[in-house]
């Protein structure tokens, strides 16, 4: 008898706690957007929708933007873009502690959906989080922690939805991520500008704008959704749950001041030894050694990754590899007879490499001057050198 009462005390907490996890009209659903930290990968900032009733024991918050560092290999696949991201589901509270820890707004958009819209926005995202759907491939333009929120709200509602994505401003991939990164994280800035090619000067649709958590959420400020019949605004109100405090400027030393400063030293060791008549590549073998380095990982991650945006990236024109072998035959003791032929060639690279001047925020323009400076002290002292 005690037994059999167990049992149906057992099935009756199991039925309740199944029953409670069911969004009903009193489950608040919000989009929660955190903004970018100090970390590089935290620059864009992050999205979650969040699923609330504490009367029922409901507290879920699910998000896309979770790996796992044991991950087999985990940095060749995080380098070449093959490093599975998945969906995670945990309570919002440990989350938002860390946020405030790192100084990271934490803004909540409670969403007016109908009952149905809850049970099927829940039920995609629980389909979503089984062990044999958990991962995916994630894509930082076009399939992220925010798209797939995106995607997931345009399946639940269906017609009833009035979603545009963002659509108060336009640009291109690169100019959205010069908006975070330039000014806050200048150098990273720069690497990024370096590291991705011609797609990313594509200009994002609407939809595909809202890859940047900010521009989703204020997608979902602009969106409708239809209510018996009638257009309402998709979000019901909007809570400030955290705003970070301002974080200090960047230090003195940007890209910007460091090329320049460099292409100023260039031309007065060009002056130096032209008016002296002083013969010297060292400094040119390793200006060229770290220019072909550049070169040979923008390469690398043209033709070996899965990074889809890191292809077609013209600064390998003036990045050649081709420098490291003009590097091995400078010699003020005798010159190479391949020697004009390859800074002939390579003079044609870097003035085609002038194509990509607008790419860096005119970080470009102290560079290539650095290299023409020096290309050009390269060629007025060869025929001062014996041939070889």
């Amino acid at each position: 008898m005690l037994r059999n009462s167990l049992l149906i005390t057992l099935c009756c907490l199991l039925f309740t706690c199944s029953f409670a996890q069911v969004p009903d009209s009193t489950t608040q659903v919000s989009l929660i957007t955190v903004g970018p930290g100090d970390d590089l990968y935290s620059s864009f900032g992050h999205s979650l929708i969040w699923f609330e009733d504490p009367a029922r024991g409901l507290d879920a918050s699910y998000n896309y933007g979770s790996f796992d560092f044991e991950t087999e290999n985990f940095y060749i696949k995080f380098l070449r873009g093959t490093l599975p991201y998945k969906i995670e589901k945990i309570p919002l509270a440990p989350q938002f502690h860390y946020w405030v820890r790192k100084n990271r707004s934490v803004t909540q958009q409670v969403l007016n959906l109908t009952v149905e819209q809850k049970q099927k926005l829940y039920a995609l995202l629980e389909e979503n989080y089984r062990p044999e759907n958990r991962t995916y491939h994630y894509r930082f333009f076009y399939d992220n922690c925010a798209t797939r929120l995106q995607d997931m709200l345009i399946a639940a509602c269906g017609d009833a939805l009035r979603y545009e994505g963002y659509a108060r401003e336009s640009m291109t991939f690169r100019q959205w991520i010069d908006r975070y990164a330039f000014r806050q994280k200048p150098w990273a800035d720069f690497g990024m500008d370096l590291a991705i090619g011609k797609p990313a000067d594509k200009t994002a649709t609407p939809m595909q704008a809202t890859f940047l958590p900010d521009n989703l959420m204020w997608a979902f400020e602009d969106a409708k959704i239809v209510v018996d019949g009638e257009e309402k605004p998709l979000v019901l109100s909007s809570y400030e749950l955290y705003n970070a405090t301002p974080r200090p400027e960047p230090g003195f030393l940007t890209p910007m001041v460091f090329f320049w400063a460099l292409a100023f030293l260039t031309i007065l060791l060009t002056w130096w030894q032209k008016r002296n008549q002083k013969i010297s590549f060292t400094y040119d073998k390793i200006l060229f050694q770290i220019t072909a380095l550049a070169g040979l990982i923008l390469l690398l991650l043209w033709f070996g990754t899965n990074h889809e945006d890191t292809k077609w990236n013209w600064d390998v024109l003036w990045a050649s590899p081709l420098l490291f072998f003009i590097a091995l035959k400078l010699s003020r003791k005798k010159k190479s007879t391949s020697l004009s032929l390859m800074l002939i060639v390579y003079t044609l690279l870097l003035l085609a490499g002038t194509i990509n001047l607008d790419k860096h925020n005119q970080v470009l323009i102290p560079i290539l001057l650095t290299l023409v400076v020096r290309i050009y002290y390269i060629n007025t002292a060869l025929p001062k050198i014996p041939e070889s």
